[in-house]
């Protein structure tokens, strides 16, 4: 992108329903589509570990979300009477808007920094909400957004692909994973039994592109417990499954209903990863509760 470009801090553009409709028809929406979906063709038949291309940017970024999860160790959950929401993911939250451009311009090469008043924000607003005390597939995807601004500003790479999601994603998942277990984060417009799971997607629907052609591990295996075990940091839905398991109890059909429904599915993973396209698309990008907090700027504009 061209040095002269205008930057801006984006902000929230959607206010109604009205609004959500005229972005689901805009080519800002159809970018983020195709890179949802490049991003899914880029893992495919590759386990997490797989040797894959990375730039300098994806291994600076790691680092830095690796010292996100560093900050929950500094800043430990406070004593308080209620079970969730701990006001200490305040402080910790704080400490990221504060850092967020000194952290933005250790991954980015310095002709880029012009883009950090832009990339900032979304970055910030990726991990939960400060006030409310929760995290859900809005932020989540937020995230995504600024992984594609990332890469629409030259920053990450065509060839970065499959690392954006196993490296950069991955260790996003594990700060995400982290907040919610030690902070106790409220599942931000969770469906409750009846969603897919209270704060993520992007595991199950890139996990499952991971295992598409897989001869051994079918829909049915991931609720194995052995294979489970075997295959948790291999394959992302496995690890999404597992850290369910762990936070979870009780029988896996009644507090997973919808992940046991794909588990059944006939078909096998093609047919899991189309309808967790779909599903994608339903229960997170067309929702107004969901959507209403995303922002647009120059690199996501609303139009």
């Amino acid at each position: 992108m061209s040095q002269v470009h205008q930057y801006i801090v984006p902000s929230k553009k959607i206010n109604s329903q009205k609004d959500l409709e005229k972005f689901l028809k805009s080519s800002t929406f159809q970018d983020i589509w195709n890179f949802i979906l490049s991003l899914n063709e880029a893992v495919r038949d590759k386990k997490t570990s797989a040797d894959v291309p990375q730039s300098s940017v994806v291994q600076s970024l790691v680092n830095q979300l690796n010292q996100l999860s560093d900050w929950i160790d500094d800043i430990p959950p406070i004593e308080q009477p209620m079970r969730f929401g701990n006001a200490a993911f305040r402080t910790w939250h704080k400490r990221l808007m504060e850092s967020s451009r000194s952290l933005l311009e250790q991954v980015l090469p310095p002709q880029l920094h012009s883009s950090i008043i832009e990339l900032a924000p979304y970055l910030e607003d990726s991990f939960g909400n400060s006030q409310r005390i929760d995290y859900g597939s809005g932020h989540e995807a937020t995230f995504l957004a600024f992984m594609l601004c990332l890469t629409k500003i030259g920053a990450c790479l065509e060839s970065d692909a499959a690392a954006l999601v196993f490296q950069v994603f991955g260790t996003y998942l594990k700060v995400t994973r982290k907040l919610q277990t030690v902070y106790k984060l409220e599942p931000a417009g969770s469906h409750g039994v009846w969603g897919l799971d209270d704060y993520a997607f992007l595991p199950f629907l890139w996990g499952s592109s991971q295992l598409y052609s897989h001869p051994d591990i079918t829909p049915r295996s991931v609720l194995n417990d052995q294979v489970i075990e075997m295959y948790k940091d291999e394959y992302l839905y496995i690890g999404a499954i597992h850290f369910i398991k762990q936070v979870k109890s009780g029988p896996f059909a009644e507090h997973s209903p919808y992940l046991y429904d794909i588990s059944c599915i006939t078909g096998g993973w093609p047919k899991a990863n189309q309808g967790l396209l779909k599903m994608y698309q339903a229960e997170v990008w067309n929702k107004f509760p969901v959507i209403q907090h995303f922002l647009f700027g120059s690199l996501l504009p609303f139009a």
